[in-house]
């Protein structure tokens, strides 16, 4: 395996659904454009392409490629739920560390409708995270029974990590207020207002811990990184700007996925641990060496609930984190400095790209007032249910 880097990122702003009259076909040539030219290499300078998305046609990558040119080059398209941008991230890295390609590229894009997601949109075949939700609502069979999959799966992990270590609502509302607060540096962000705890806290409940600001939103957008070689980064003079990918890890679901009985399993607190403890050994580092992280918030549980997959913290201690200020700025870690999931917004076909795009601006000093002073290493994760966890870590140009 060669050594692989990002020589260049873009993405749009993230959008309210039906915000914007456009296509995927723009939104996605405006990000690939902008990583384009980020790195200032043309496109068909790239050997391959893999697309992420969730919620468009089989062949839709192609589509949103034909923006840039003709080319002919392989194109993979990619749909993993939420990790589907990581997952083409993950992809394109093969192909440049493996030896397939000099220049690659990882594009993610989703334009989607309001309201919460759909279980699935094919009626009639087998729902893929069907076998966790039946799970969930065994555990809690106070469950709603039509509440939104998604909804029920982490409002029952939030139940059952306040019920194992005493996490409180309060503490759910602190990641929420913390990552709406980073928001308002983002130009890119969705939303850019700031909120109290008592705000994040207002009725209604939709259900268990979780209140509308503390649940990610749908969104419309798009994000790209160019991946290439170190024989491309000498050729191209992209050295000042070659962020490494210095361990990357995909986990699927697993036997303990299904055997913990236990909520928090079934929303992938085990990929995502198992894909860390990859990634630190690959790279040489441990959690002690990053600082600044994006990950998964896609409800405000499951940031508390990957701190600990991720070894910030022993298994219960998530909640000390948070209220000791240990994961924002002037702590440890700065988690989620775009704003996450949660005030960024996530179409889920961009969103890993979307985390990668960031890491990268702060890893190269380029985050403008989100910018973490002196951050040398970067931690991404991205989880999609049914279900895969990427894990990814990048260290700064040399």
């Amino acid at each position: 395996m060669r050594s692989a880097y990002v020589v260049g990122v873009g993405m749009t702003k993230f959008e309210k659904p039906g915000r914007r009259d456009w296509d995927y076909p723009e939104m996605a040539r405006m990000a690939a454009q902008a990583a384009l030219d980020d790195a200032g290499v043309p496109y068909d300078a790239v050997e391959q392409a893999a697309v992420g998305f969730v919620y468009a046609d089989s062949t839709s990558g192609e589509r949103a490629l034909y923006e840039l040119g003709l080319t002919g080059l392989p194109v993979q398209n990619v749909n993993n739920n939420c990790s589907s941008g990581s997952t083409a991230l993950f992809n394109a890295r093969q192909a440049v560390a493996g030896g397939f390609a000099e220049c690659a590229l990882a594009l993610g894009f989703e334009r989607m409708k309001r309201g919460s997601l759909p279980d699935s949109i094919f009626a009639d075949l087998t729902v893929p995270a069907g076998r966790m939700l039946e799970m969930s609502k065994a555990m809690y069979p106070d469950s709603p029974p039509d509440a939104p999959m998604a909804l029920i799966l982490f409002g029952n992990a939030g139940r059952e990590h306040m019920e194992r270590y005493g996490t409180t609502l309060e503490q759910f509302a602190a990641v929420a207020v913390k990552n709406h607060q980073h928001s308002t540096n983002n130009p890119y962000a969705q939303f850019q207002d700031a909120y109290t705890a008592e705000e994040v806290l207002a009725p209604p409940f939709f259900y268990g811990p979780l209140t509308k600001l503390q649940c990610s939103p749908t969104s419309d957008g798009a994000g790209a990184a160019v991946i290439a070689s170190a024989e491309f980064v000498e050729r191209h003079g992209l050295q000042a700007q070659a962020v490494e990918i210095a361990a990357q890890s995909m986990v699927t679901d697993m036997a303990s996925t299904f055997d913990s009985d236990s909520a928090i399993s079934l929303v992938g607190s085990g990929l995502s641990a198992r894909a860390a403890a990859d990634v630190y050994e690959q790279a040489g580092v441990g959690p002690e060496d990053v600082d600044v992280i994006e990950l998964h918030d896609c409800f405000a549980p499951n940031e508390l609930i990957t701190y600990e997959a991720l070894g910030l913290c022993e298994e219960g201690e998530a909640g000390r984190l948070i209220d000791e200020g240990v994961v924002d700025y002037g702590g440890k870690w700065v988690v989620n400095p775009s704003g996450g999931l949660i005030s960024k917004g996530h179409p889920l076909g961009a969103t890993g790209l979307a985390q990668c795009a960031e890491l990268n601006w702060q890893l190269r000093g380029r985050a403008e007032a989100r910018q973490v002073d002196g951050a040398r290493v970067a931690l991404q994760h991205n989880i999609g249910l049914g279900g895969a966890a990427v894990v990814t870590i990048y260290k700064a140009p040399v």
